[in-house]
């Protein structure tokens, strides 16, 4: 299901896309859990949709705690050991999913956005599997920028009103202006089928385009051997709250050996 080669090219690259790596009944299972969320959006569900364009796009986050179809791909799919495999750690949590629906004829772009700085963590041992549940031409599809993983943490800020909520202004390097200057990048993006999956570090710097006929997606993460707690002052995306309890929460440093993140390999 997944070769030495596309191995290599996530360690070098920090992104790659594998084929197939869920079959026809696990697609149509998170199929079934999006619906789901989008006649019941959850507490942490945020309208992405700006007054400019008026159709609709929504994310949610952390529903796996509430639709079993979204827990049983988490933990029980491939999708787990090829986490160790691209990520080489012996050990792989899970540590939340994020669900993003864009109606026919969304255009509103997904900025480009490295997702780590958003949570409270640190360690690279980290993967996002994007999966889409609907087919993606290679012109709507996500976009990485190759070997990002290994660079700097770049200020995260909100995606339609560009506000630094998360780390204070001017203490973190900006991201360039990517889509004035596309050809000095490697960007890398894939045409895609329902199964397909773009895997990527937490840190590779990435943004989405619209899409005309509405998309689809589940992204779930990983953590491996190396990822620890990063206390932080502020909400991060998404917060967890129940870190902060002083009984049964994390300390800052701590390993993530929480309920909140299943140990889901070996």
């Amino acid at each position: 299901m997944i070769t030495n080669h596309e191995i290599q090219k996530f360690v070098n690259e920090g992104v790659v896309a594998v084929r197939q790596v869920l079959n026809t009944q696990e697609v149509e299972s998170l199929q079934t859990a999006v619906a789901s969320i989008e006649d019941n959006p959850g507490p942490l569900s945020i309208r992405l949709s700006d007054k400019e364009d008026p159709k609709g796009f929504i994310e949610d986050f952390r529903r796996w705690e509430d639709q079993q179809f979204i827990e049983e791909i988490a933990r029980h799919s491939a999708l787990p050991h090829i986490a160790s495999l691209l990520t080489k750690s012996s050990t792989i949590r899970f540590h939340h999913d994020h669900v993003l629906v864009r109606s026919q004829g969304n255009q509103q772009r997904t900025p480009w956005h490295q997702d780590q700085p958003y949570y409270d963590l640190n360690g690279s041992q980290t993967v996002s599997f994007w999966l889409p549940l609907d087919p993606v031409p290679v012109e709507e599809s996500i976009e990485v920028i190759a070997s990002t993983h290994t660079g700097s943490w770049m200020m995260p800020r909100t995606f339609v009103d560009k506000e630094a909520r998360w780390f204070p202004e001017g203490t973190l390097q900006e991201i360039p202006d990517i889509d004035k200057n596309r050809d000095s990048f490697p960007i890398r993006s894939w045409s895609l089928e329902p199964g397909d999956a773009i895997c990527f570090s937490f840190l590779s710097l990435h943004a989405a385009p619209g899409s005309a006929k509405g998309r689809r997606t589940v992204s779930l993460r990983y953590i491996g051997d190396d990822v620890r707690r990063a206390q932080r002052s502020w909400r991060t995306s998404p917060p967890f709250p129940e870190l902060e309890d002083s009984i049964t929460g994390l300390q800052d440093g701590a390993e993530l050996n929480h309920p909140l993140f299943p140990m889901v390999w070996p």
